[in-house]
């Protein structure tokens, strides 16, 4: 019952920013006008995110909570977090344990199929990350011509990326690393980890580091994502980095320190979809709400900042795109006398405050209830609850650029099968301006739902009564329809007025 109330209140609370029809110009039109004034766009979306947390704070029942993690008692390592050197018992890795919410099956994949599939995509993936470090290096240095450009910037990183967003991450099986690493063991006969544990107390800060670097700085602030020989070397460095960590370390190394590995594990909590390994070696497919994943606390403050950091991340490189980020970057570069360097700047001091902003305001969360949780537990618990804005904001952001550079690498892949020219695949010809435009208003608003809906249901479980959940739960929701005006804002400002 309280599930189904859940629901209904989100889907309530989505209808009601619901934009009308409106003509657009091409997607490569320089103007498309919003179907409704920006403001009141705006002012509807705040709405709209306030009224779904009013509106489950009202009609919560005062005994409804959320079981804590099997295994896991809350505060420490969720579903999909396991420590740096143990998993929770009886749990397959990538998977949960139950939770309140209900969950249907709806297909299984068969156990030959299962076995025949896992070493197939990762073979092909190998092969590509192969494919792209050779041709990087001795290819083609045109960046629309060349595989490492076309397919590691925004098929792989992205595209796996919005993969683990609708069925959970499948990089612990596409992960070339970990490839390289299975090879070397099976060689030496059992696991090597010739420094021993992974150390806890790193948790995951290197994968932290790793995602700052790459996803933060690289691709957004440097010329390597167009440039397949610098995109070649950073892959290369990249994977002996991490099979040096994984020989030291063990698999340890992989689960915790690896970016990627972190991030999609991370996105894959918002999963609707969630494959199940069972016990005969096929895969059960489940349904799932988006939020049942977000309600379980993550390990430690190294999760907090990097689910924090997604948000912000994303954010960020849509906020570049705009004049007010032109201007912001030419004062300060006035300022400080100095020139590249400042968008770094900008970009490691606003992550600063926005993880500073969440650990005020779990502060102030833990404060209000004296629940006896200090501010680490309270943000641990909350953190998860802001990835389904991440995630949303991660596939309003870039699905376009998954399908047109995913149609590009298709050809360039068929042009080295046949060694004949091959033309793109045309993947956007249905998308137009005010398509794309009304997608990223939806995709934010829903974010923002289901992430109040995750929040409410974690407050709830950890306090005793629904209003000790409402006062619990009222900061956080200050802050995310603060943050639903923001992310509107960002991604109106290049491509809408009105």
């Amino acid at each position: 019952m309280v599930r189904r109330r859940t629901v209904s209140i989100a889907l309530l609370a989505l209808l009601s920013v619901l934009p009308t029809p409106a003509s657009a110009h091409e997607l490569g039109g320089s103007r498309f006008d919003a179907p409704i004034p920006l403001s009141l766009l705006f002012a509807g979306a705040a709405a709209t995110v306030a009224f779904t947390a009013v509106l489950l704070g009202v009609l919560s029942d005062p005994d409804t909570t959320v079981e804590p993690t099997s295994g896991a008692p809350t505060g420490t390592a969720g579903p999909s977090e396991p420590t740096a050197t143990t998993r929770t018992s009886g749990v397959t890795p990538g998977t949960e344990p139950p939770t309140a919410s209900t969950r249907r099956r709806f297909a299984t994949v068969p156990a030959p199929f299962a076995r025949a599939l896992r070493p197939l995509v990762r073979t092909v993936f190998f092969l590509l990350f192969l494919g792209a470090i050779v041709t990087g290096l001795f290819g083609t240095q045109v960046a629309a011509e060349s595989l490492a450009t076309t397919f590691v910037w925004p098929v792989w990183l992205k595209g796996i990326g919005l993969c683990a967003i609708a069925v959970g991450s499948p990089w612990r099986v596409l992960s070339p690393w970990r490839t390289l690493y299975a090879g070397l063991r099976r060689l030496e006969g059992g696991e090597i980890a010739l420094l021993g544990a992974y150390p806890d107390w790193l948790g995951r800060w290197p994968a932290l580091g790793g995602f700052l670097l790459w996803i933060g700085v690289l691709e957004n602030f440097t010329i390597v994502p167009q440039s397949p020989r610098s995109t070649a070397v950073v892959i290369a460095g990249y994977a002996l980095l991490m099979l040096g960590g994984a020989i030291a370390f063990g698999p340890a190394w992989l689960r915790n320190a690896d970016a990627l590995e972190v991030f999609y594990r991370l996105l894959g909590r918002v999963a609707p979809i969630r494959p199940r390994r069972v016990d005969d070696g096929g895969v059960r497919l489940t349904l799932r709400a988006p939020w049942d994943g977000c309600m379980h606390p993550v390990a430690d403050l190294s999760l907090v900042a990097f689910a924090i950091a997604a948000v912000y991340t994303v954010s960020f490189d849509g906020f570049t795109s705009t004049p007010e980020f032109q201007r912001v970057l030419f004062d300060a570069r006035d300022l400080i006398g100095i020139g590249g360097g400042v968008s770094v700047l900008l970009y490691l001091g606003g992550l600063f405050g926005f993880v500073g902003l969440f650990l005020a305001i779990s502060w102030v969360m833990g404060a209000i209830v004296d629940a006896g949780s200090g501010w680490r537990e309270v943000a641990c618990g909350f953190a998860p609850t802001v990835l389904p804005i991440a995630a949303a904001y991660e596939l309003a952001h870039n699905y376009p650029f998954v399908l047109r550079n995913l149609g590009v690498s298709l050809a360039q892949l068929a042009s080295i099968a046949t060694s004949t020219s091959v033309a793109p695949i045309a993947l956007l010809d249905w998308l137009t301006v005010g398509f794309f435009w009304g997608s990223q208003v939806l995709l934010i608003v829903l974010g923002h739902v289901i992430a109040v809906v995750a929040a409410h249901r974690v407050a709830l479980a950890r306090t005793e009564t629904a209003g000790q959940a409402r006062r619990m739960h009222a900061p956080l929701v200050v802050l995310m329809v603060g943050y639903t005006v923001l992310s509107l804002w960002i991604v109106s400002r290049p491509i809408a007025t009105g």
